[in-house]
């Protein structure tokens, strides 16, 4: 299987390592790509796992999220800029659109969002348009 957040790689040597153990995150920008595939995926427990503790969705809100994301079709991930987020860095911005049916309509979420580590591994913080 081709991994969602990048074409040109197999899944299990990109986001499914990632999934699998969230500490092999380097860096920010990868971070990013993993929620991608786990919206994608509809791997909702990996976006809880990644998500900042003191921004994380409640339990009605990841029900709302799991539903949103199985009735969308999701296209592509394009990185538009990343600020920092590097293996040693403690914050990042990675500035991303993510391509998506909905309705029959293509829309893009253009989004700058905020990541940080926190227990030793990358987490996202949350985003702007």
């Amino acid at each position: 299987m081709q991994c969602p957040c990048n074409p040109t790689q197999l899944y299990k040597n990109c986001c499914e390592k990632a999934h699998t153990d969230i500490r092999t995150v380097e860096t920010a920008e990868e971070l990013m790509r993993s929620r991608y595939s786990a919206f994608v995926l509809a791997n909702i427990d990996y976006l809880q796992k990644s998500h900042y503790s003191k921004t994380r969705p409640s339990k009605r809100e990841k029900k709302e999220i799991e539903d949103w994301t199985n009735s969308v079709h999701w296209v592509k991930l394009a990185i538009v800029d990343t600020i920092d987020g590097l293996k040693t860095d403690t914050k990042g911005v990675v500035e991303f659109k993510a391509f998506f049916m909905e309705d029959k309509q293509v829309i893009i979420l253009h989004e700058k969002s905020n990541f940080c580590k926190e227990n030793g591994h990358w987490v996202y913080v949350d985003g702007s348009n």
